[in-house]
């Protein structure tokens, strides 16, 4: 199971980012694709989740903002990232959970992929 995450970068705070997961290794369509994100000094955090129906969940700190996607033609996830804040600044993370039920715990994750930054100025 392989993960690389990409399009991390510098934005202004009211910018936006879109984050690809591309995934290889596994039968991507039948598994759920967790993205979690880890700031300085804190703990990794959920962001979003997407099942394989298309089913999403969001923190409550990125609703109305972030949206997740998938395209399994591409085996990818995507994270589209709009009016960012100074605190959505962190290493993002996207991860594979060990099952189909428990999804928002960093513990749930089996495998994940390599991370990339995103930092927000004001």
């Amino acid at each position: 199971v392989q993960l690389q995450a990409s399009g991390g970068g510098s934005v202004q705070a009211g910018g936006s980012l879109r984050l690809s997961c591309v995934a290889s290794g596994f039968n991507f369509e039948q598994y759920i694709i967790g993205w979690f994100r880890q700031a300085p000094g804190k703990e990794r955090e959920f962001v979003a989740h997407i099942s394989w129906t298309g089913k999403r969940t969001y923190a409550d700190s990125v609703k109305g903002r972030f949206t997740v996607s998938r395209d399994n033609a591409k085996a990818t996830v995507y994270l589209q990232m709009n009016s960012l804040k100074p605190e959505d600044t962190a290493v993002y993370y996207c991860g594979v959970p060990r099952t189909a039920t428990q999804y928002a715990r960093p513990d749930d994750y089996a495998y994940w992929g390599q991370g990339t930054l995103v930092t927000v100025s004001s």
